[in-house]
């Protein structure tokens, strides 16, 4: 064994809400996915360094319905768990059914279809396996006997039976937070060592009050005492403009070696803005006096975590060389794939699992495994509305990136778009496309609060083959090109702070995609190959 380090966060980018399970060697960690389609990424690791998300867990209309889900509706809060040769995935689509479990023997599915828990009140569903194979719902809602207010809740315990999947028997609940007048107590997971059961929620909301607490109870259906060191994490005390911001919603685990870890959600402000989202970290934990104390004698979130894993990697090299910081995180970047540069060439039929579409997609306006690339069929649902453009997408992971692609399209419909789109929410968005007038155009589009203004309207004498976008912290510059050696610039220094959720709100990060959109098919149906999409971290 020895000590390597690994650069926060551990996946960059919207991957929110993590949970995370060991099955022998191998790590599995899920996130939530909102109104994105397919959900509930699965990542892969066998040393918590090196993560590859190697499917979705919700693939098909049946395990995930999304119609007119808000953009922050539809998957909150996942959460993975093994139990003698079978994984659970227990989460909520709150657009559609509420609580439900999925299954599988191999996490690479089949996952089996919903399993609906009729009577699991609220958000944030957890399971906890007894050592006598009990199976317990862990979750979260309003105070049984009364909130005194919007977000005053319970955590709540009941036994869930395997052999139908429903709840049984009664409900208790166990904890109400650490805080007096706490609100959004949530999140909650179950862990069992040395005869005590412990609680672990995210409580006080998901931005900058955020933070973990911990309770515990010799008896998992009576009331639990709280750590008397509550918060055991938070980042509130900081500021705004702290690297790392509204830490919260953790998991932990134990490694095969007895060490044990966290990870957590948090989000990497720029000026004051958030782009990202909320990114999944890791935090080393040790136990003390029967509490956990997390990352001891920091207390905080490292840029560089270490770690214990066994010999013989780059990684391993680059921490005996004892490179510096920034050194590091240059190096690093090619060992976390949320963060590696991405050409895509949509010449096989499969997707890349790290490509989603935003609810659920009309499938036969994609084409993928033909040699002029990916063909898009322009769609009449505009990007503001509560529905599934025509647009694929890849999260954004960097402050710093490029974005390009090569198109080939004619347009024959007045006023239709294709190229690139830079999606917050519907209602906060860039699009930068060929655009059918008149005369052929490159135009940007603004979104800002459902109200669409073009910013850059350019004539030209044909319509340009490539796009490309690049942003260097809040600054967005725009980029056309006939051949793709010479770019010219059509808009440079443009606020990219509107695709941060401190102007946007809700609970997603940016996303970065193709898309086409047409008003309307009077003469014909549109479509547009894009021959690739390459993501370039800078």
């Amino acid at each position: 064994m020895k000590q390597i380090k690994v650069s926060n966060p551990i996946l960059s980018g919207f991957y929110p809400d993590p949970s995370i399970v060991r099955v022998g060697q191998d790590y599995y960690m899920v996130n939530s996915t909102f109104s994105y389609f397919p959900g509930v990424p699965l990542s892969h690791s066998t040393d918590l360094i090196h993560w590859e998300q190697i499917t979705n867990i919700l693939s098909t209309k049946k395990q995930l319905n999304l119609a007119n889900s808000p953009h922050s509706g539809g998957i909150y809060a996942p959460t993975i768990r093994y139990h003698k040769g079978t994984f659970y995935m227990i989460t909520t689509n709150v657009s559609h059914g509420g609580n439900f479990i999925v299954t599988a023997t191999n996490p690479l599915g089949p996952w089996s279809e919903p399993y609906f828990l009729n009577g699991a009140e609220g958000i944030d569903p957890s399971l906890f396996f007894d050592e006598d194979g009990t199976c317990y719902y862990c979750g979260t809602k309003g105070r049984r006997e009364g909130s005194a207010f919007f977000g005053d809740n319970e955590i709540y315990v009941q036994e869930v039976d395997l052999t139908t999947m429903q709840l049984t028997g009664e409900s208790y609940a166990i904890w109400h937070g650490a805080l007096k007048g706490v609100e959004w107590p949530e999140g909650p997971h179950i862990y069992k060592r040395d005869g005590w059961y412990y609680l672990m929620i995210a409580e006080g909301g998901t931005g900058l009050n955020h933070a973990i607490t911990m309770a515990r109870s010799k008896n998992i259906k009576e009331t639990f005492e709280g750590c008397k060191r509550n918060p055991i994490f938070t980042h509130r005390h900081l500021g705004k403009q702290y690297w790392a911001i509204n830490t919260g919603h953790a998991d932990i685990v134990e490694t095969e070696h007895g060490d044990w870890y966290m990870v957590l959600l948090a989000s990497r402000p720029c000026d004051g803005y958030c782009l990202l989202g909320r990114e999944t970290f890791l935090v080393p934990l040790i136990w003390e006096d029967g509490w956990p104390i997390v990352n001891p004698g920091v207390g905080l979130l490292d840029r560089i975590v270490t770690i214990q894993v066994k010999d013989s990697s780059t990684l391993v090299e680059a921490n005996e060389a004892q490179v510096g910081e920034k050194e590091l995180d240059s190096l690093l970047k090619d060992y976390h794939p949320t963060c590696r540069d991405i050409k895509e060439n949509f010449r096989q039929k499969d997707l890349p699992p790290y490509f989603f579409y935003l609810r659920n997609p009309q499938e036969d306006h994609y084409e993928t495994g033909r040699e002029t690339g990916l063909r898009l069929y322009a769609s009449d649902v505009s990007l503001t509305a509560d529905a599934s453009p025509t647009a694929l997408f890849l999260r954004q992971t960097s402050i710093n990136y490029t974005l390009g692609t090569k198109l080939e399209s004619t347009l024959t419909n007045e006023n239709s778009e294709a190229g690139i789109l830079l999606m917050q929410s519907n209602h906060f968005h860039y699009r930068f496309c060929i655009y059918k007038s008149n005369v052929p155009m490159v135009v940007l589009i603004s979104c800002i609060e459902g109200k669409e203004q073009f910013l850059i309207k350019r004539e030209l004498s044909k319509f340009p083959s490539y796009l490309q976008v690049r942003e260097e912290d809040l600054n967005l510059s725009f980029f056309y090109s006939f051949d793709g050696t010479e770019y010219q610039t059509v808009a440079a220094s443009i606020d990219a702070s509107i695709l941060s959720t401190e102007r946007a709100g809700g609970f997603v990060g940016t996303c970065l995609g193709l898309y086409t959109y047409t008003p309307t098919k009077e003469f014909g149906e549109d479509f547009v190959d894009f021959d690739y999409l390459h993501y370039q971290v800078m």
